[in-house]
């Protein structure tokens, strides 16, 4: 009698791959986490792990510190709020009006965020410093006395946040803007309403639900800043939450804990927020777009519109101009002063910052952190998403969910958490490139997964299923039909990431070692141990290594499309 033997089932590569990629994610993602928390209710032995008892007595002790977080609060509604008055007002202009150059407003509208709030943060140090700022030296010498502006306060820091937070509300407010239709703003104006007064009761009230979003995700964005309050604030003793969480681990003794129970609870808040947003811009109400086919008009401001252009390019000039003019004006002088005398001109600066063994070294491993991240970023996003958007595999909404947590988490404290969590394993990675590589594939993963889903979701499943029924296998239709497809969305993720790996602090600062040093923390280590002239020079070093890598970036993509288009 023959007994036929049951098969066990095979599991295809796209389960294999969905399988690895989720337990990669899991371990990128909550792994940190998991010691994050763990260090915040550790209340026993702080040189024990794992802790020998748990507790919620470092949250409690937060109260001592509610100067704190009344500082974080309070900045981070004033940056916001202008931040919200830059983005909206900007949006309408060049959305809304005739204004003259629309098209290089619109793309010049996007280079503070490539400019970060650090450099401007040091420029503005620079320009309004009360004693040595440049802006000051011109008000005394112009017959002034005292400092006509003081930057180094909690409006000073708010107003640094907020010109660089200013272009990601312009592009949140602009997107909602152009897919309203403007029947009911001409309807106003045809009953005898003035262009201001539509605007404050017709055009405001209609795109209320993406201001409301904006302002909530740009609120998120400003609890976790750091840079901006670390360098104007810091010199001045003024704390928020991200810069007491570096003054308490790199003190000595560190306070682990306690740092920990802050990190939690600021997570805590921005995670809370970005509900909020996710809730409102997917729940949207305010109906404008309807069935009916429209075209956007915009509004005839006649010789009006030149003084909105001049609006948009002020804002520019604070943001952009401004920064980099001062910081390339200081790196070539001996010591920085308003009035330089002949011989205070030198290159010497530049010619330092290319010696210096140490700026060297943190440059190349920046280039290739860089390099690594893009590269590794760009493949292991591109299969989440396929995973998460094309598959039918179990639980590709929860890989989702767990990839962009990321993204509700402050940098510096996932940092924090993941500093943590891998000085407890026995390989010695920590302080080493390799923590830092990890650390930036994972704070990164949401960027690269909503840049490369936003193409992958305007292509046609039908072209992979024609692949599927003459037989291709899954691997096979990845290389030939969907990779080509997504060409253009891959290469915008690798210059991304590249560009938010070469200038990341957050998560460079308290995972580097003295032989792994980043470029972007030497920067600020120059700042406080050097000299304000050798800092500019790095400071543009790395300005110009960003600004290549977008040329060639364009340079890629302009070959892409004529590629495809033939």
């Amino acid at each position: 009698m023959v007994i036929a033997r049951r098969s066990l089932p095979r599991i295809s590569a796209q389960a294999i791959a969905g399988m690895l990629l989720a337990a990669i994610v899991g371990v990128l993602v909550l792994y940190p986490i998991f010691f994050l928390l763990q260090a915040a209710l550790d209340v026993g032995d702080p040189d024990v792990r794992p802790p020998s008892a748990y507790g919620f007595g470092n949250f409690i002790a937060l109260g001592h510190y509610a100067s704190i977080l009344g500082n974080t609060i309070g900045v981070s509604l004033a940056a916001t709020a202008m931040a919200m008055i830059f983005g909206f007002v900007t949006a309408w202009i060049l959305s809304r009006t005739n204004v003259p150059y629309r098209r290089t407003l619109e793309q010049l509208m996007a280079v503070p965020y490539y400019v970060t709030p650090l450099l401007g943060a040091f420029a503005w140090s620079l320009l309004g410093a009360p004693q040595s700022g440049f802006i000051n030296q011109l008000w005394r010498a112009a017959g002034g006395s005292g400092a006509l502006i003081d930057i180094v306060t909690p409006f000073g820091i708010a107003w640094v946040m907020a010109l660089f937070e200013g272009s990601v509300a312009f592009v949140m407010i602009g997107a909602v803007m152009k897919s309203m239709d403007p029947s009911l703003e001409e309807a106003s104006q045809v009953i005898g309403a003035g262009r201001l007064r539509t605007m404050v009761r017709v055009t405001l009230p209609l795109v209320a639900p993406g201001v409301l979003g904006a302002a909530i995700y740009v609120f998120a964005e400003m609890l976790g800043s750091f840079s901006a309050a670390l360098v104007l604030g810091l010199p001045t003793r003024f704390y928020v939450v991200t810069t007491a969480i570096y003054q308490m681990i790199s003190q000595y003794p560190p306070r682990i804990p306690l740092a920990a129970a802050m990190g939690v609870s600021l997570f805590a808040i921005m995670f809370a927020m970005m509900a909020i947003y996710r809730h409102i811009v997917t729940s949207r109400s305010f109906v404008t777009v309807t069935g009916k086919a429209f075209r956007p008009r915009r509004m005839d401001m006649g010789g009006l519109r030149w003084v909105l252009f001049g609006v948009c390019a002020f804002y520019i000039l604070l943001s952009v101009v401004l920064p980099m003019a001062t910081l390339a004006y200081v790196s070539v002088q001996k010591i920085a002063v308003a009035f330089p005398a002949a011989t205070n001109w030198t290159l010497a600066n530049y010619r330092g910052a290319l010696t210096m063994n140490a700026v060297r070294s943190a440059l190349s491993n920046s280039l290739l952190l860089g390099l690594a991240t893009a590269t590794i970023g760009t493949l292991l996003t591109g299969l989440l998403c396929w995973i998460v958007y094309r598959s039918r595999l179990p639980g590709r909404g929860a890989i989702e969910y767990i990839a962009m947590f990321p993204q509700a988490v402050p940098r510096l404290v996932f940092a924090f958490g993941m500093m943590w969590a891998w000085l407890v394993l026995p390989v010695p990675i920590y302080g080493t490139i390799w923590i830092l590589l990890i650390a930036y594939l994972t704070v990164f993963m949401p960027l690269g997964m909503r840049t490369i889903s936003g193409v992958m979701l305007q292509l046609d499943k039908s072209l992979e299923e024609s692949a599927q029924m003459c037989g291709a296998p899954w691997i096979y239709r990845l290389r030939t039909v969907t990779i080509p497809l997504l060409r253009p969305g891959l290469l915008a993720c690798w210059l991304l990431l590249f560009i938010a790996s070469v200038r990341e602090l957050g998560a460079s600062i308290l995972l580097m070692g003295p032989h792994s040093k980043v470029i972007t923390p030497a920067i600020v280590e120059s700042w406080f141990a050097t000299s304000a002239e050798l800092t500019a020079a790095m400071a543009l070093i790395q300005t110009v290594v960003v600004a290549a890598a977008m040329g060639v970036f364009v340079m890629l993509t302009r070959q892409a499309a004529r590629h495809g288009g033939e």
